[in-house]
């Protein structure tokens, strides 16, 4: 296994370098919510907060009521790990206009940094220590365009596809386990879903 080199938080800012109004972004409860405020707050930003393992499902059910809309769904793998019915479901609706990015830093990183299920189990005789691979389970979901990014050079292409290749399309990218600054979202549920309502559909 390559080593891991990649970090997050170059790489958010990376996907989200330019972003417009056609640009609709969730981002998972913890790391990734920073991740996303750390590269600019906006308001077609929606950070969750207290719903984890369910942005993908929002995503989905955005990218369908929004159907002109791209919706970019970034993620960790944690929440991913507790949400992967909502694959499957992806695959059934085909969202021309989905992509779902998880960071990959096989550790629950808010709660302590303890090892998710990406993460090498132990080697005994019967075990080849590999864990959960997150891109594989989306294909047998029936997502079709999915796939791993390790290295710096596959960068920019995970940028387009991202932003601009036609969905559904899945991305696990691995990036280091770092203790990062906290740059904190605004935490209120209610004030994120009226913002991001009202720069999506205007004010009432």
């Amino acid at each position: 296994m390559s080593k891991i080199t990649l970090h997050r938080r170059q790489l958010v800012k990376e996907i989200l370098k330019g972003a417009d109004d056609n640009l609709l972004v969730l981002a998972g409860v913890g790391s990734s919510n920073r991740d996303i405020t750390e590269a600019g707050d906006r308001p077609l930003n929606m950070p969750l907060w207290g719903a984890m393992g369910a942005t993908v499902s929002m995503g989905l059910g955005l990218a369908l009521a929004q159907p002109t809309k791209r919706v970019l769904v970034i993620t960790g793998d944690g929440d991913m790990l507790m949400g992967m019915g909502s694959l499957a479901t992806v695959a059934t609706q085909q969202p021309d206009n989905l992509a779902i990015v998880v960071l990959d830093n096989e550790k629950f990183g808010i709660t302590g940094n303890q090892a998710t299920h990406t993460s090498p189990r132990k080697k005994d005789s019967t075990d080849s220590g590999a864990g959960a691979d997150l891109s594989l389970i989306a294909k047998g979901c029936g997502i079709e365009d999915a796939g791993v990014v390790r290295k710096q050079s596959e960068v920019a292409q995970l940028v387009r596809d991202a932003r601009y290749k036609k969905g559904p399309l899945f991305r696990v990218v691995k990036v280091m386990a770092e203790n990062l600054e906290s740059v904190m979202p605004p935490q209120d549920g209610a004030h994120l879903k009226d913002r991001f309502r009202q720069a999506l559909l205007g004010k009432p």
